[in-house]
């Protein structure tokens, strides 16, 4: 049975060695408060229930949940979110004002350890305190407030209890995020639904005061990354554990009275399939709503609380789940999907670098010079696994690219899967979603669900942001939600806009999730890059995502130097853990990571000035001497410098980067 905290006291407790402080004031207070520390204090996350005249001396009878977050040591301690709002109104049912305390669960210690078959790191630890406080609301029912922080951050979610026969309807949730009048901000912008959107598909805003509208008019998607204005406390909003009894939230496009709140989706998204609002059955739980927390911006990038917060895996085997690096002819030739012959020449290329799989993509249905089985043998002889594109229509969206009509109805999608399985297919990319609403969210999880069921890995493209599912469906290798590579083609201004962004990705989109920017376009497509060749080879260790799919085609790999196409032969797709050395959002990264015994470096220019960075070593903890292999830029922006040497585990190598440059850097131990 769940022991209980009196209202009118305050309590101290010690669990597992830590101070949790669950506290609430004396009865003659207005106010009553619980809070809940990090494992070592560095962080704490308050709840207050308050009436919200208190402040101005005019009371309303009718009390409203707040709560906000300190971040650092007690010499170095800020209010990171100031108080902000919180509560739920449903169809008839007001969880918002004129809530009651009913009870305080007794902190728990949250202790977990689970692997990822593909990410940022494999063995990772979920630490965390947590604490449950209970509310009653004006019509009876049961309004829970879960509270957890850990080491990297803070999350807090709703969940409503109550005897209720009919399902009922979110109307509005109140959350809100009050931050630093002085703070700065990356932001992406939310999409206008088109066609093709939203597709989190937005150039993130570079470090833009608080309160900047959004220039969409649509608010600000997730993930929302913020510094306060002395830099030395960093944070990440964001959600986790997305299911199918929601929807995917967003921030309004301009704070209200200082505070962002959580906005719905747009109704236009999905051709206006949908309903707007969630219907579910009591109790329901929602999703968390995360603030990743740290002392420098490179915290941010290596935690993994998405996905500590996020359910456990539901696939009991996942040996059939393999991450890989993938040939795909799109990006360099747009109609070869179609012509089986060019799919071949595909299939040589991975075969040749030692790559997993090709992925044929879209409208293979209406092929040209064989058929897809001729390529599905063809790279079966080979030894190359095979991925086939799909469109996820569908009624929500209208996109004519093939095939479509058979991701969006369970019967045909099944029948789909089982087919695919007995073809030998690996795997599926789905594409143009094209909403955050509710039908749209239980469309992936039933994907998920029923590939899981047939041993078929996917892929989301034109999709909505990474919330923790890889966890919970580890054959979820990667996400887009990003604009990448792609926009080569059809973006004038990516080439000059590129450079900064790939230096703010890896702060913001890629720190939630697998991210398949299709790295590492050689060669100018219609819009000429301005990055160098060595920042467009650095890219498949920038970006985390359990399939890569190289863009360029076979002429672009197979005229680089022996030594840096070894490099693309042995680049992993996954990793047993990530560090960020250093960095700064839009300016430069450097990140480092290790698969096996094998650690890979690489690192960013996002500017135009010429930079010099060094890396140390020391930071790896390599526990002896390594072979180093150092590819940098040369001389202009396509010529490349590349060496080795012999390096010691302290040793510090200096590297200069061109304007929008970049480097690898391989460590092995191997003598």
């Amino acid at each position: 049975m769940k022991s209980e905290i009196s209202p009118t006291l305050l309590t101290t407790v010690i669990t597992g060695g830590w101070v949790l402080a669950a506290a609430t004031p004396t009865a003659l207070a207005q106010t009553q408060t619980w809070s809940v520390f990090s494992p070592m204090g560095h962080t704490q996350l308050t709840l207050r229930l308050a009436d919200p005249g208190e402040a101005t001396g005019q009371p309303t009878g009718l009390d409203r949940l707040y709560f906000r977050v300190e971040h650092g040591p007690d010499d170095h301690r800020a209010t990171v979110i100031k108080e902000s709002p919180l509560g739920l109104l449903l169809t008839g049912e007001n969880l918002l004002d004129g809530l009651r305390f009913s009870r305080a669960g007794m902190p728990a210690v949250v202790t977990e350890r689970y692997t990822m078959p593909h990410g940022k790191r494999r063995n990772c630890s979920n630490y965390a305190n947590r604490l449950e406080v209970s509310f009653v609301s004006q019509g009876g029912l049961e309004l829970v407030v879960e509270l957890r922080a850990a080491a990297d951050g803070v999350a807090l979610r709703y969940r409503v209890n109550g005897d209720l026969d009919a399902p009922v309807q979110l109307e509005s949730e109140s959350t809100g995020f009050a931050l630093p009048g002085d703070a700065r901000l990356w932001l992406a912008p939310s999409d206008t639904p088109t066609t093709y959107a939203p597709a989190y598909e937005t150039y993130y805003e570079n470090e833009i005061p608080v309160g900047t509208p959004s220039p969409t008019g649509r608010g600000w998607s997730f993930p929302v990354l913020f510094r306060t204005a002395d830099s030395a406390h960093w944070g990440l909003i964001t959600e986790a554990n997305l299911d199918r009894n929601s929807f995917g939230a967003r921030l309004a496009g301009e704070p209200t009275d200082g505070v962002y709140r959580i906005r719905f989706p747009e109704p236009e998204e999905g051709l206006g399939t949908g309903d707007l609002k969630p219907t579910f059955r009591l109790p329901w739980t929602s999703p968390w709503r995360v603030i990743l927390l740290g002392d420098t911006p490179e915290d941010i990038v290596e935690s993994t609380l998405v996905n500590d917060l996020s359910e456990p895996s539901r696939v009991a085997d996942t040996s059939w789940i393999k991450p890989g690096r993938v040939a795909w002819s799109w990006w360099s030739d747009q109609p070869s999907p179609r012509d089986g012959a060019k799919q071949k020449q595909f299939v040589d290329l991975a075969a040749e670098m030692g790559w997993e799989y090709i992925l044929v993509d879209a409208n293979w249905t209406i092929m040209d010079n064989g058929n897809i089985h001729d390529v599905i043998r063809y790279a079966k002889e080979k030894g190359v696994g095979v991925l086939l594109w799909y469109n996820s229509g569908g009624p929500h969206n209208e996109v004519t690219e093939k095939p479509r009509g058979t991701m969006a109805n369970r019967a045909t999608r099944r029948f789909e899967f089982d087919l695919l399985k007995q073809w030998g297919v690996k795997g599926v990319k789905v594409d143009f979603f094209q909403s955050d609403k509710q039908n749209v969210i239980q469309l992936y999880q039933d994907i998920l669900q029923d590939a899981a069921d047939f041993g078929i890995m996917v892929n989301f493209h034109g999709c909505t942001l990474p919330r923790g599912w890889s966890r919970t469906w580890p054959h979820l290798m990667s996400m887009e939600a990003v604009r990448g590579e792609e926009c080569y083609i059809f973006d004038p201004a990516f080439p000059e806009r590129a450079p900064v962004q790939n230096v703010i990705t890896p702060f913001t989109r890629n720190v939630v999730g697998p991210m398949d920017y299709t790295p590492a376009g050689l060669q100018d497509n219609n819009h000429p890059r301005l990055t160098t060749t060595a920042h467009e080879l650095a890219l498949p260790v920038v970006f985390e995502s359990g399939w890569t799919h190289f863009a360029d085609g076979a002429a672009a790999y197979r005229a680089l130097p022996d030594d840096v196409k070894d490099y693309l032969r042995r680049v992993p797709a996954a990793w047993d853990l990530t560090r960020c050395l250093s960095g700064y959002p839009g300016r430069h990264l450097v990140i480092a990571r290790r698969s096996g015994n094998d650690w890979y470096v690489a690192g960013l220019n996002g500017g135009t000035a010429p930079l010099e960075v060094e890396i140390d070593l020391g930071v790896l903890r390599l526990k002896q001497a390594a072979n180093a292999w150092l590819m940098t830029d040369g001389t202009e922006q396509h010529a490349l410098n590349t060496r080795t040497q012999r390096v010691q585990p302290q040793d510090k190598l200096p590297v200069r980067l061109l304007p929008r440059g970049g480097f690898v850097l391989r460590l092995s131990s191997t003598n």
